[in-house]
This record gives structure tokens, C-alpha cells and sequence, in this order.
């Protein structure tokens, strides 16, 4: 008889996982709180609670080459970097070429993940869920988590003192879906990671400043690498991957550092980062 597996949430993790178990034998069951598959990509006008969350514009920083599944390459009229639109589009394909979709339970909460009380001979689990009102439950061989990680907004607002008087609004990067009703306004972002990035140049055509805040620098390079090729494909080659495997850590930051400072000179504007013999911070 087939093992059992549980899968909670069908965004690009849980219908990768759909179709492995399928692959190899086992019977899953899928189980998402909305309507829909996505996850992440899937854009909704309203933040919903409990589900991440993305703005309008959202493109992918990783190239379809390097974002779409090992053996179902994405469709060549794609553009290389993918509007969520798109990349959306692509999870519907993938679940239609392998009819994923008879798997999954739609608008169905997982309340509880327990180990059954023989779990230390059986290795099974309890899974309590509800849907339309009514809580079931069903035993499972396995339970695979695939719900996520961007869903709860972290604004540490202790480390802003006197905000309590601030009369403008403040919220997370969560909340922010375009551009529109900013207009004229002075906007201060606080970091330079891919979202506060793409952001601050989105608000930047609308308001009538917009400041970046980032306790240390950052180096920003292009989706675009040498001679148009994306950047990761670029990147990550098994040559580079040698490089960096056998070149001292001094040498390697060196190369870095220079390759990145081709498209402009960060010491100009200030981002270069003050931690550049660590680990560096890179924003697409």
C-alpha cells in the first residue's frame, strides 16, 4: 500500500513536492487555506492574514533558466526575467501538465500537526483541518510543511524612538501594493534589499523624495550580466563555482569587489559596504 504524505500549501514548493510524491509512488494530499495555487506569486490586491504577500510590480531576480523546475524548462517566448504574472502562469502549466490540481484540497485550514501516540512504531501523523465550517481528521506516513516564510511583517518599532509622534504613516514592505496615493510625499525606506530597492525607485516617478536608510552599505549589480546573459546564469557556472572553492577568501573578495564596481563606482555613492571583507550583500 502506498505511504500517506501530507502537503501543506500549494504555492512552487508544495506542487514541486505534489509532483515528487507522485513520482515516487506515494499518495499525497494536498491541503490550501485559499482558492488558489501560487503561494507568494499569486498577486492579491488586499494583504490577506496569514498569507504572503507581494506588490504589483514584483519581477524575479532569478533568471526562468535558473527559477523553473529541473525537468520542465520554461516556455521560450518568456522573457528572461519573469513579471509574478508570469511565473504564475507557469506554476498553472506545470500543474496542468502533470494534474496536480486532483490532489489538492482547496479553502482547507490545517489547524494541528500531531505524532499519533504510536508514532515511535508507526511513525505517523494526526492532521486536524477545516473546511467550509467543518473540522476533519486524516492520518498521514508523512507531512511535508511547505507553507512559506514572508508572512509575518517584522517592524521593530523600538528601535525607533519618538515614533509614537510621527503623524505620517509607517507600515512594512508587506503592505505596500503600488505606487498610487503617494504622490508629492516625502518617503523614507528603510533598507536595500530586492523589495526596499524596488520599491524606492517604483515611489521615486510618484513622490517628491525618496530616501534609502541602510546601516551599511550594499553592492547593487544588474539582472544583466556580460554580454546580456542573466546574471546567475553568468554566476553560477561549475567554473565559478571552482573558483570560489579554491581561491583564497582575500583573492575571491577582490574579484567581487571589482566585478561589481563595473557598472558604477559604489564608493561614490556611498554604498559601498562597510563589512565588504565579510559576506557580501548583494541586491539584484
Amino acid at each position: 500500500m502506498a505511504k500517506k504524505v501530507a502537503v501543506i500549501g500549494a504555492g512552487v514548493s508544495g506542487l514541486i513536492s505534489l509532483k515528487c510524491c507522485v513520482n515516487e509512488g506515494l499518495e499525497p494530499t494536498c491541503f490550501e487555506r485559499t482558492e488558489d495555487i501560487g503561494g507568494l506569486w499569486r498577486f492579491k490586491e488586499n494583504v490577506e492574514e496569514g498569507r504572503a504577500s507581494i506588490y504589483q510590480s514584483v519581477i524575479t531576480n532569478t533568471s526562468k533558466e535558473m527559477s523553473c523546475f529541473s525537468d520542465f524548462p520554461m516556455p521560450e517566448h518568456f522573457p528572461n526575467f519573469l513579471h509574478n504574472s508570469k511565473l504564475l502562469e507557469y506554476f498553472r502549466i506545470v500543474a496542468r501538465k502533470f494534474d496536480l490540481l486532483k490532489y489538492i484540497q482547496f479553502q482547507t485550514t490545517v489547524l494541528s500537526v500531531t505524532k499519533r501516540q504510536d508514532f515511535s512504531s508507526s511513525g505517523q501523523w494526526e492532521i486536524v483541518t477545516k473546511s467550509n465550517g467543518k473540522e476533519q481528521s486524516a492520518v498521514f506516513d508523512a507531512v511535508m510543511v511547505c507553507s512559506g516564510h514572508h508572512i509575518l511583517p517584522h517592524i521593530p518599532l523600538q528601535s525607533f524612538p519618538g515614533i509614537e509622534r510621527f503623524k505620517g504613516q509607517y507600515f512594512h514592505s508587506r503592505q505596500y501594493k503600488h505606487p498610487e496615493g503617494f504622490e508629492g510625499k516625502r518617503i523614507l525606506v528603510i533598507g536595500m534589499g530586492n523589495s526596499a530597492s524596488d520599491i524606492a525607485v517604483e515611489l521615486s516617478k510618484k513622490a517628491a523624495q525618496v530616501f534609502i536608510s541602510l546601516r551599511q552599505g550594499s553592492w547593487v549589480m544588474s539582472r544583466i550580466s556580460d554580454d546580456g546573459y542573466p546574471w546567475d546564469v553568468v554566476f553560477h557556472t561549475r567554473f565559478s563555482s571552482m573558483l570560489r572553492n579554491v581561491l583564497p577568501r582575500m583573492v575571491l573578495k577582490w574579484m567581487m569587489e571589482r566585478q561589481m564596481n563595473r557598472w558604477f563606482n559604489h564608493e561614490n555613492y556611498g554604498l559601498e559596504p562597510q563589512n565588504k571583507n565579510e559576506d557580501l550583500n548583494l541586491t539584484p
